[in-house]
């Protein structure tokens, strides 16, 4: 996985562009198809050093329809044994305003206050990861998943810890990829993956 990989410190720099650009297309045929993964995170991301990445683990991915009723969705989430396993935060009526879901290191803020989301979720963790695998270590950090969720609502991203020689670009597509404010946020993945493309 990206995190086996990530472990070993962070990715040569080319490389991880390489690795970013692949995840990006995952997620915008993803978002193309109206889904949402709601967990994307280096342990759910297949990145062998030669072969294609892979984004993995749709296990909290929900369809972008407003209109879709919640009582299936929930009953439907209560049975999964992927969320049963899994060490996110989850809850039986995932799909209902004030519940979080998702992993707290990469989870936006808006999902982090158990707020509606939309693709810009996706949006703030693929930030979050491209951050990871250029520096080795998380954009936000804290002892349990309470301190991290408060670290990602309230903390900022130590952006000296980028290699001295990440482009301009790069830097600013980092920076547009974790506004706190979704409103505020990259509105489409697949600008980044065209801004990794000129980087």
């Amino acid at each position: 996985t990206l995190a086996e990989r990530i472990e070993q410190g962070p990715l040569p720099f080319h490389e991880g562009l390489s690795v970013a650009s692949q995840i990006a297309q995952a997620l915008e045929e993803a978002h193309e198809k109206g889904i949402v993964h709601r967990d994307l995170k280096p342990q759910n991301i297949k990145a062998p050093l030669e072969g294609k990445v892979k984004v993995l683990d749709f296990g909290l991915a929900k369809a972008m329809d407003p209109t879709a009723g919640t009582a299936a969705s929930a009953a439907d989430l209560a049975r999964s044994p992927t969320l049963m396993q899994s060490p996110t935060l989850t809850a039986v009526h995932g799909t209902q305003l004030g519940v979080i879901l998702g992993t707290a290191a990469y989870m936006a803020p808006e999902q982090a206050k158990g707020l509606p989301i939309d693709k810009r979720a996706d949006i703030w963790a693929f930030g979050v990861v491209l951050y990871e695998m250029l520096t080795g270590v998380r954009p936000f950090a804290g002892e349990t998943p309470v301190d991290l969720m408060a670290a990602v609502i309230g903390g900022e991203p130590d952006w000296s810890r980028l290699p001295a020689d990440t482009p301009a670009g790069v830097v600013v597509l980092m920076r547009r990829c974790l506004q706190k404010d979704a409103r505020q946020r990259l509105r489409d993945i697949g600008e980044a993956r065209i801004e990794i493309a000129d980087a």
